[in-house]
């Protein structure tokens, strides 16, 4: 009984420290967001003494008062972010499609694989500014032309993680789909996919990020249509408007790490609850 009673009051005693936890959640977000206001502070200092020349950095309360709650700019640039937006879901669609279907191709022989991947590391290689007028004149300057550069700046991450999720099937499993006759449309569908799929969606994170990009060089440089938030930006630049061009790089920066904590979550449904990372 003594020794009951003794346990019965070391779980009271420790059931309060388990309740003071902080959550998981809480012990993640604190380092960056101490990290965030230390920029704050070395922002709003770095104004200050400036002086006449804040106009340079304006100070971070500038980028709500004369952005994003102006009734004439905040709105002009949530319009210009629904462009922006458009533009690279349709870039990165594309990029899937064409990204998946490239390793793919690749996977099905060596010597298709030696043929094609020395034009996807070319793709990535080349300076995405020096083929923009190129675009330009073949598909014109508007929409077409702005999803054009977005799927070149977001294709390869996708092509080389699908090829290597692809290629990093284990060698007993493709095996036994060999002992079982399996065609190798089955062996894609029902095993090489499904084992690739994490690989596949860190390729899809860091192309979803680089669609912002592509969008807003896309639209940075051909301004025909509805403007987006590049479109913004230069003409910001050209007015010397810094709290409205800093408010609209927020914003698209904003928008970026909202799709990669998308694909991040999305990732975790998909393949969370039967990969595991650690282990691999």
């Amino acid at each position: 009984m003594t020794q009951i009673a003794e346990a019965t009051a070391q779980a009271d005693t420790a059931s309060p420290a388990r309740r003071r936890t902080p959550p998981a959640w809480l012990a993640t977000a604190w380092p960056p967001l101490i990290v965030f206001a230390a920029i704050l502070v070395a922002w709003t200092l770095a104004s200050a003494v400036l002086g006449d020349r804040s106009f340079l950095l304006p100070a971070p309360y500038r980028i709500f008062t004369d952005g994003l709650f102006d009734p004439i700019v905040g709105p002009e640039i949530l319009e210009a972010l629904g462009q922006t937006t458009l533009v690279a879901f349709i870039g990165l669609a594309i990029a899937v499609v064409v990204g998946v279907g490239w390793a793919v191709v690749m996977l099905q022989a060596k010597w298709a694989e030696r043929s094609l991947y020395p034009y996807a590391v070319i793709l990535q290689c080349i300076p995405i500014l020096a083929l923009v007028p190129l675009i330009g004149f073949w598909f014109g300057y508007g929409l077409p032309g702005r999803i054009i550069v977005c799927v070149l700046i977001a294709l390869f991450p996708l092509v080389s993680n699908t090829l290597f999720g692809l290629q990093s099937v284990d060698r007993s499993q493709r095996e036994l789909f060999q002992l079982q006759r399996a065609g190798r449309l089955t062996t894609l569908w029902k095993l090489q996919l499904p084992a690739a799929l994490p690989s596949m969606f860190v390729g899809l994170r860091t192309s979803a990020g680089l669609s912002i990009v592509g969008a807003i060089v896309g639209d940075y440089f051909f301004r025909r249509g509805t403007p987006g938030l590049g479109s913004l930006m230069s003409a910001y630049t050209s007015r010397l408007l810094a709290a409205e061009l800093y408010a609209s790089v927020v914003v698209a920066a904003l928008l970026g790490v909202a799709i990669f904590v998308g694909f991040g979550l999305l990732s975790r449904i998909v393949v969370g609850r039967w990969y595991d990372a650690d282990r691999a």
